[in-house]
């Protein structure tokens, strides 16, 4: 029987991309950096999750001028590109520039009123879901979860099952009682190295993806209803992509 949700939230809950790679590149103008990451760019930095380990990767593979980290030092560096990269997300976010994707709130409310715990497994930082969540559900936002895993909760991100794991442990429910939904090929990894059946809607960022492990892939949750959800959960068998 399904009892719970566990949603991703970059991609998935609201497509948070562009807004992502805008901030990153303030964050990096802030920091007196001329590096610019362009769609093609950064699509390909989405393989690597973690804003931070984004960087790094970016650092280790392109071998961008580092001059302006000498002061400060590498690590140090990255994590002041970091925070001046969240604090422009968020502002973005609070500004309206990233919203929900179509039929996740209706979907919310209808697990909730249902009697279904809903939960969060993602490796985006609590601000980011604070300010989307805060923006999308009002300030009592936390009250409908069960359960958040987040970039800081675990110590290997996805595509490791780890925060999966977590928010099973807290919502002390067992792998065939929850559904995750995602919008990724590392999440989807994730969520069913954990043991979970999994919906995909993707993005634009992740269409070339491959999602054959997942449960279902639907264009967006404004394509499915919880009964809907059930029906495939119960079933749980692999099925071509929805057009």
């Amino acid at each position: 029987m399904l009892r719970g949700l566990i949603f991703d939230v970059d991609g998935t809950l609201a497509d948070t991309e562009s807004a992502h790679r805008a901030a990153f590149n303030h964050a990096f103008a802030e920091f007196g950096l001329d590096w610019h990451w362009d769609d093609v760019l950064y699509t390909d930095l989405l393989n690597v999750t973690g804003g931070k380990e984004r960087i790094q990767h970016f650092i280790q593979t392109a071998r961008p001028d580092l001059s302006k980290f000498s002061a400060l030092g590498m690590a140090e560096s990255v994590n002041r590109l970091f925070e001046l990269k969240t604090k422009a997300y968020v502002r973005s976010v609070n500004d309206g520039a990233v919203s929900l994707r179509p039929g996740v709130l209706e979907l919310m409310n209808e697990a909730l009123a249902q009697g279904l715990l809903l939960a969060i497994a993602t490796t985006t930082s609590a601000p980011n879901i604070a300010a989307l969540l805060g923006r999308a559900m009002g300030p009592d936002w936390r009250k409908n979860f069960a359960a958040i895993g987040d970039g800081s909760s675990v110590l290997i991100k996805k595509p490791h099952p780890q925060v999966y794991l977590r928010v099973l442990e807290t919502l002390q429910l067992e792998p065939a009682q929850c559904l995750a939904l995602e919008d990724s090929s590392n999440g989807l990894r994730s969520a069913t190295a954990a043991g979970l059946a999994t919906l995909i809607t993707p993005t634009r960022y992740t269409a070339h993806n491959d999602f054959g492990a997942a449960m279902r892939v639907v264009p967006d949750l404004s394509q499915v209803d919880l009964a809907q959800l059930r029906l495939w959960h119960a079933e749980n068998r692999p099925v071509a992509a929805l057009a």
